[in-house]
Formats: structure tokens, C-alpha cells, sequence
């Protein structure tokens, strides 16, 4: 059953939005939909495994805490290697950003 990605997209709400479309032998592929969200002051991502992400649709500003910085916007990809810490620090506030990440 095929599906669309930009199907069901959900409201705005408090939280971003994750969603797991595949898990499977140690890759994980899902969707995060953000409205204006970014990750909690003082936090940041230190995760187990690598991450491949492109936005598909918005802008959105990755901070990384080297003090590196890489704006996005649709069709942007990058790589993320395990434990290189990281946090969205702005996306679009007036209009869906949608993401395609892969944990591997």
C-alpha cells in the first residue's frame, strides 16, 4: 500500500510531531513535522547512531554545539554523526516544516 508522505499532516499543536514510518535492522526512518518548534533551551540531541535528514518542505536553523550553524530549506539534506550534539533552533512559523530523518 502506497502512501504520501505530506498526507495527514497534523494540526499545529504544542509539540512537534514524530512519527515512525520503518524500523528495521537498526535503521529508523521517520517523519517530524514542526510548526515554529525548536528543541528546548540548554538541550541538545546526543544520539546513539547516525542521522541522515532532509527537509522536504519550510525552512528550519540547526545549531550544532561547536557553535556551527546550517540553515535549511526544502530539499536540503545533511548528515549527523552519532554523539555530535545538535538542536533545531528555529523553523518557520507560519507554515509546516516536514522532515525526513534516518537513523542508522
Amino acid at each position: 500500500m502506497n502512501k504520501n508522505i505530506f498526507q495527514n499532516i497534523p494540526k499545529p499543536c504544542e509539540n512537534e510531531f514524530f512519527e515512525e514510518l520503518i524500523l528495521k535492522n537498526g535503521v529508523k526512518i521517520e517523519r517530524i513535522v514542526s510548526f515554529g518548534h525548536t528543541t528546548k533551551e540548554f538541550e541538545w540531541y546526543d544520539q546513539e547512531s547516525d542521522e541522515w535528514v532532509v527537509l522536504l518542505q519550510g525552512e528550519a536553523l540547526l545549531s550544532f554545539l561547536d557553535e556551527t550553524d546550517v540553515r535549511m530549506k526544502a530539499g536540503d539534506y545533511i548528515n549527523i554523526p552519532a554523539h555530535k550534539k545538535h538542536r533545531v533552533s528555529w523553523t518557520k512559523p507560519d507554515e509546516e516544516t516536514v522532515w525526513l530523518a534516518v537513523h542508522y
